[in-house]
C-alpha cells in the first residue's frame, strides 16, 4: 500500500451498513436532537454572524468537540449544560423579530455565564399542574383557560390540564 493509498483509507469513512459512519451518526443526531447538530450549528452561526471557535467558547465546549459534532464524528453532547445553552440559544434566536438585532457578543457572554438546566424536575419540584393548583382552584384554572383559549391555546391547554389532574 502507498502512502497515498493509506491517506485515502484514513480518510474515507468507515461503511456501516451500506452507509457511511457519518451518516449514521447524523441519523442518530436526528433522533436525538431532532436535527442534525452540523444544521443547528450552522444556523445558529449565521444568526450570530460568529465563527465556529466563538460559539464553541460561548457554549463552553472546545472548538475541536464543536466541530466533531458539526461533521458527525461524534454524536452526543456529552456534558447536559452546553446541551441547554445550546437548545437556550436556539430558542432565543428562533423567537427573536425578524430583522432585529443583537449583539452575538453580549448574547455569548451571557450564555457562557448561564447554569441552565435541562427541565427535568427534581425532587420536591412540583409540576407545573401542581403549581398551577397550589394558586387557583380548578374552577378557576377552567375558567382562564376559557378566556385564554381562543388567543393562547397552549396556556389554555396546560390550564385544563391543571384543572384536570390526573386520576391514579
Amino acid at each position: 500500500m502507498t502512502a497515498t493509498d493509506r491517506a485515502m483509507a484514513i480518510e474515507a469513512p468507515e461503511q456501516v451498513e451500506g452507509r457511511s459512519v457519518f451518516a449514521r451518526n447524523r441519523a442518530r443526531q436526528q433522533e436525538l436532537y431532532g436535527e442534525p447538530l452540523g444544521d443547528r450549528i450552522r444556523r445558529l452561526q449565521g444568526a450570530l454572524g460568529v465563527s465556529q471557535a466563538r460559539l464553541a467558547e460561548g457554549l463552553g465546549l472546545s472548538t475541536a468537540m464543536l466541530s466533531q459534532l458539526v461533521s458527525a464524528r461524534r454524536v452526543k453532547i456529552g456534558d447536559p449544560a452546553v446541551l441547554a445553552r445550546m437548545l437556550l440559544l436556539d430558542r432565543h434566536i428562533r423567537r427573536l423579530p425578524a430583522g432585529e438585532e443583537l449583539d452575538a457578543r453580549e448574547l455569548l457572554a451571557q450564555l457562557r455565564q448561564a447554569r441552565p438546566h435541562l427541565g427535568l424536575p427534581g425532587p420536591g419540584t412540583p409540576d407545573a399542574g401542581e403549581a398551577l393548583r397550589a394558586v387557583a382552584a380548578p374552577a378557576q384554572l377552567a375558567a382562564a383557560a376559557s378566556v385564554l383559549g381562543p388567543r393562547f391555546p397552549a396556556i389554555a391547554e396546560l390550564l385544563r390540564r391543571a384543572a384536570t389532574p390526573e386520576r391514579r
